[in-house]
């Protein structure tokens, strides 16, 4: 009988400090780390037919978004030729604002505080990211620079365009089919301006 209550109280024993060690483990083990990736779009149509039609572009959902919903907050990024309009301001009714700025897309973690603009009628908040050669009239991204945003919802991303021609040839020429977007980007989902 002794046998048989020292066991049980052992038994008892071992479980409620297996129970506490476990409990303590929980309160130890910190959070996961969440590694914001960068995310690859290709061939994104800037109007390649020539409609004058903006493609609007959710950075949030990395998705195209309907033309029918031009008018609301679901897009961040819109594309037409070589004009791009954020979702604020005049292009847009969301809290969309945007910077262009020069410097390493990796090396960039986090998001500028101030700077930042919107759409107006006559300027766009984002210029100067491509240059062009009037004697090929190949239009070629300007290395090391990256369009900063906060989107129509108010979160910040970082975006570089990579190609302005479809499939993205190494040496674009006359052939080449332009109006193409390709770019890689981070969405900050959090709020905060870290892009790490």
């Amino acid at each position: 009988m002794n046998k048989q209550f020292f066991s049980a109280g052992a038994l008892l024993l071992s479980f409620v400090v297996l129970s506490s060690c476990s409990k303590d483990d929980d309160k130890n083990t910190p959070a996961p780390v969440v590694t914001l990736q960068s995310k690859t779009v290709a061939n994104i149509d800037g109007d390649a037919a020539g409609k004058d039609l903006y493609t609007f572009y959710s950075l949030a959902d990395n998705k195209v978004i309907p033309n029918s919903d031009s008018a609301t907050s679901k897009w961040d990024i819109g594309f037409k030729s070589t004009t791009l309009i954020i979702n604020g301001g005049s292009s847009g009714p969301g809290k969309g604002e945007a910077q262009v700025i020069t410097g390493v897309y990796n090396n960039l973690v986090e998001a500028p505080a101030a700077g930042y603009k919107t759409d107006a009628a006559a300027t766009k908040a984002i210029t100067g990211w491509y240059s062009y050669n009037m004697t090929t009239h190949i239009i070629t991204p300007v290395a090391g620079t990256i369009i900063v945003l906060k989107t129509a919802t108010g979160k910040y991303a970082k975006l570089e365009i990579t190609s302005y021609y479809k499939n993205s040839p190494a040496t674009p020429d006359d052939k080449s089919e332009r109006r193409y977007y390709s770019f890689r980007y981070v969405y900050q989902a959090d709020g905060s301006r870290n892009f790490k």
